[in-house]
């Protein structure tokens, strides 16, 4: 298409490609197989936490790595130390009262290279390792959490991320030093309709004849940094041309390019100050030098970026766990209730006990995950998957107990608590920032669907046209032979194990005894998915509550070993500290023992089928009655769904540069 001919196509309407391509009905096998294709599916590299799936419990691949070099840890601290130097002068609940970081404080962490944390020195960057930016995001999150977003948005996935992994060298030295003098960036994925099923994306990149640029138009939903971002990645589906296939692709787009804007800057229960927007792109002209990788390569770009990029999250869920460890601390030894401090009441005991056991596994997971990382000498993807999942969930958890152990105080604001005199613990606040992240980069129930597919994929492999639902019964006889193969050699390994012996493990001291059980829960949890591979076959994508059950049991499985090797670390590093991170992990594995215990219950005796027909029922509308005696004052609003047309009403533009 010539450029005449796309002026023409933007004046009267799209041409038929991209006409086809916005209006595109996607059944669930188109959305599988897009799915299917973003996949990485050669690595060879060994993962701990696959091998938890596969009853291969390996504890040798998570041993501590060698430690960084002297001078790398110390230039980490110094930065560490400056960075918390500047934090303390910074006001969190200026942020939280006015809905805005204020445009000094980036400029003070621009200047100090936050920015550039990630960014590789010779591109003007810090060049810090993944465990010390977690670091930096646990001090930055602890003065607003809308700081740590800020930065997680920019470095994990914003433009540094895709771009220092599947950039070109030109894009490399063109972007990244801009980015690590401050220039803020945003990863726009998500529209209105689309979430995790890209392939439902409706904004289009379309080729101009001579290649020498592409043409965006679309509408992009929730586009974290978006608001003051002066760099962004959109994903934008190529369509076919000049015979090639097009598909999901990846760009680099300066936010003040002709035809961009930011429509709304979105408010939301928590992260007050996060800079967050509706953006609209029309007839966006993007140079072809600003694609990122390959045409097509758009979703294997997120999802890479994804990896390493996830473990923002569990970093700032422990400084959370942190936090509220301090102040229920503090708390419970200040407020009396029937003679003595609350915290001596076993009721409120076990919240603390709680608090401070998954606060020492949270971070064991953040480090262990991060430290595998950056040594990258394993495929890490569960690991990081599994990190989010199960440090968002469990960091909300604690947030809720601190706020029930604060009792009113917890349910009352910093600033009224200010207002009459007593110390501004921002309890509900944390409530309400944390839930955010059972969400962010993939819900719960995403991630329970994404770590399954990949703990079964030897199951699917070994399955193959067993596990197709409409495969040939020849297919499926032929399958069966091969499967049979397969598992006739693989299920008698699960029989025995380390966990069956009781000198295993006995360098860990009284942990050995967890760490026997995880390696027995291991071979079970395999033993189980073969099980629900068995009974369901094909039909085991739409049990995934059984599914979520088994990924929760091996998010708990990992949380375990983390913990035991975490505390085993600081033993041979420090004997009297060592003493008390033994008691954590101890603690912890005890706790999380019983909750993997009811897990492996609820796999095969729960209300699965009960809860799947009385939902359809929900759907069909059976139940409406239920519905009446109250008033919804959303009613006639709006739409459940906004439109994404390109040629609504212009709307004021509300990005802001704050350099």
């Amino acid at each position: 298409m010539s450029s005449t001919n796309l002026r023409d196509a933007q004046n009267t309407g799209e041409d038929d490609s991209v006409r086809r391509l916005r209006e595109r009905k996607v059944s669930e096998k188109d959305a599988r197989e897009v799915a299917e294709a973003s996949r990485i599916t050669d690595e060879q590299r060994p993962s701990f936490a696959k091998g938890i799936y596969l009853g291969d419990f390996d504890l040798s691949l998570i041993r501590p790595h060698p430690a960084p070099a002297p001078e790398e840890v110390a230039r980490s601290e110094r930065f560490l130390a400056d960075l918390t130097q500047y934090c303390s002068t910074m006001d969190g609940q200026l942020i939280e009262r006015t809905g805005v970081i204020p445009d000094e404080y980036l400029a003070g962490l621009a200047k100090l290279g936050v920015f550039g944390i990630k960014i590789p020195q010779e591109y003007g960057g810090l060049g810090l390792s993944l465990l010390y930016y977690g670091r930096a995001l646990m001090i930055l999150g602890t003065v607003h959490p809308s700081l740590g977003a800020l930065v997680s948005a920019d470095l994990s996935i914003g433009v540094p991320e895709p771009v220092k992994v599947f950039g070109s060298e030109e894009q490399r030295r063109e972007y990244l030093p801009r980015c690590a003098a401050g220039a803020i960036t945003a990863f726009l994925l998500t529209e209105p309709d689309v979430g995790s099923d890209p392939a439902r994306m409706r904004t289009t990149a379309v080729p101009s004849e001579d290649g020498s640029e592409y043409v965006l138009d679309g509408v992009k939903l929730w586009t974290t940094n978006g608001v003051i971002a002066e760099l962004v990645v959109v994903m934008a589906a190529v369509p076919p041309h000049d015979g090639q296939k097009g598909g999901i692709s990846a760009f680099i787009v300066e936010m003040d390019s002709p035809g961009i804007s930011v429509e709304n800057r979105n408010n939301f229960m928590g992260l007050r100050g996060i800079e967050n927007g509706v953006t609209r792109l029309q007839g966006v002209r993007v140079p072809a030098a600003n694609r990122v990788g390959r045409e097509g390569q758009g979703l294997k770009i997120a999802l890479t970026t994804l990896n390493t990029g996830r473990l923002s999250i569990p970093a700032m869920c422990a400084a959370g766990g942190k936090w509220s460890l301090k102040i229920a601390r503090g708390w419970s030894n200040a407020r009396e209730q029937w003679g003595r401090p609350i915290g001596r009441h076993e009721a409120v005991g076990k919240k603390l006990a709680f608090i401070a056991a998954t606060t020492f596994a949270l971070e064991s997971v953040f480090e262990l995950s991060a430290e595998m990382a950056d040594a990258g000498t394993k495929d890490i993807r569960i690991e990081a998957a599994l990190a989010k999942l199960w440090a968002s969930e469990m960091a909300y958890n604690i947030a809720d107990e601190l706020v029930q152990v604060r009792g009113g105080r917890g349910f009352e604001t910093a600033a009224s608590l200010a207002a009459r005199g007593e110390r501004a613990v921002a309890a509900e606040q944390q409530l309400r920032d944390l839930r955010i992240n059972r969400v962010f980069e993939g819900s719960t129930e995403i991630m329970h669907l994404l770590i399954a597919r990949e703990a079964v994929d030897s199951h699917l492999k070994a399955a193959g046209d067993l596990a197709v639902a409409d495969a040939s019964i020849s297919r499926k006889v032929k399958a069966g032979a091969k499967a049979s193969g397969f598992y006739g050699k693989w299920l008698p390994t699960l029989a025995v194990g380390n966990g069956n012996v009781p000198t295993s493990y006995a360098e860990f001291g009284r942990l050995a005894r967890h760490l026997r059980y995880a390696e027995r829960a291991s071979r079970k949890l395999a033993r189980s998915t073969f099980y629900g591979m068995a009974r369901w076959q094909a039909g085991l994508e739409h049990h995934q509550a059984f599914l979520g059950r088994i990924v929760d049991i091996g998010a708990e499985l990992f949380a375990m070993s983390a913990s035991c090797m975490k505390a085993e670390t600081i033993r041979r590093r420090d004997a009297a500290e060592g003493a008390g991170a033994y008691e954590l992990a101890d603690a912890f594995c005890a706790q999380s023992k019983v909750r993997v215990d009811a897990l492996f219950t609820e796999l095969w005796s729960n209300s699965d089928a009960e809860d799947h027909k009385l939902s359809k029922k929900v759907l069909d509308g059976r139940y409406t009655w239920l519905e009446e005696g109250v008033l919804d004052q959303s009613e006639g609003t709006g739409p459940w769904i906004s439109t994404t047309a390109s040629d609504g009403k212009p709307k004021e533009n509300l990005h802001r540069k704050y350099r």
